[in-house]
């Protein structure tokens, strides 16, 4: 057994490559469901909650205010695509195919999408968004923290750093 694998912190794994967050600002693989928050093509203002659920590959995509994507009618958007994009870059595509159940091999996120096309719309609630938006939310709210070296106890979770003297 590794270190990691006997240590009550979760291992935290380097973006696969490098992203811009601009366009996708919050991507995770969470509760069974491939999700983010994308920027509007069109209104700086605007985001939109997007996902994908694992298996079924059922969509949704909504406006911060819970308004649907006029785009996400009977087949995915241009805001899952950019968030199908993302994970890829984020957490590499063999991780993002084995977490949404695709089967396939050598592939990248243009592939993984065509495979997915077929699927229908998700006749969820919106709680599912607004979680998502929630966490995103918080998250950025770190964002505005100023630079210290002080712990911050809501951030406590993270995995210490080792120190090496």
């Amino acid at each position: 057994m590794s270190d990691w694998e006997s240590a009550s912190t979760a291992r935290v794994l380097p973006p696969a490559r490098p992203r811009k967050l601009s366009k996708v600002p919050f991507v995770e693989l969470a509760d069974g469901r491939l999700q983010g928050v994308v920027s509007s093509g069109s209104d700086i203002e605007r985001v939109y909650v997007s996902s994908v659920a694992a298996g079924s590959y059922e969509f949704a995509c909504s406006t911060n205010n819970n308004r649907p994507c006029g785009g996400a009618r009977g087949s995915f958007c241009n805001h899952i695509f950019a968030l199908i994009t993302e994970a890829v870059l984020q957490y590499g595509v063999e991780r993002v195919a084995r977490y949404l159940r695709v089967d396939a091999a050598d592939m990248d996120a243009q592939a993984l999408y065509a495979l997915m096309m077929g699927a229908r719309p998700s006749q969820a609630d919106s709680a599912a968004a607004a979680q998502v938006f929630s966490r995103f939310l918080r998250h950025l709210a770190y964002v505005e923290h100023p630079a210290t070296t002080d712990p911050l106890p809501e951030m406590q979770w993270f995995p210490p750093t080792r120190v090496v003297v």
